[in-house]
């Protein structure tokens, strides 16, 4: 099972609702993303920065929260993602609860 869907499933059994992009490509039309409770993004979106994408949905004036998850932790990511305005960075492995909690608290931000 792929990540994407673990999350999905998590997160649907906490009563949010979920859209799950493949890829950046997938996405079309960015304001439905604006309309999201919060968007959760990888550091690495195959080979594309999810931070570099970040700060595109915040030039296009979407200004839903953003939680960032990754796999390749480092200070220059977590200053970048910090910097580009997250509300939460995940490093996998992560729990289901700090996900939960982190989506809980971008809902109310």
């Amino acid at each position: 099972m792929s990540v994407r869907t673990s999350l999905k499933r998590l997160l649907r059994e906490y009563g949010f609702p979920v859209r799950l992009f493949g890829s950046l490509g997938e996405i079309g039309d960015i304001s439905d993303v604006g309309e999201a409770i919060c968007v959760i993004l990888d550091i690495d979106l195959n080979g594309r920065s999810g931070i570099d994408f970040r700060r595109k949905l915040a030039e296009e004036g979407v200004t839903a929260p953003v939680i960032y998850i990754t796999g390749n932790d480092s200070a220059a990511n977590r200053d970048a993602a910090i910097e580009s305005g997250c509300v939460a960075y995940l490093t996998k492995p992560f729990t289901a609860q700090s996900l939960i909690e982190s989506v809980a608290r971008a809902a109310t931000a």
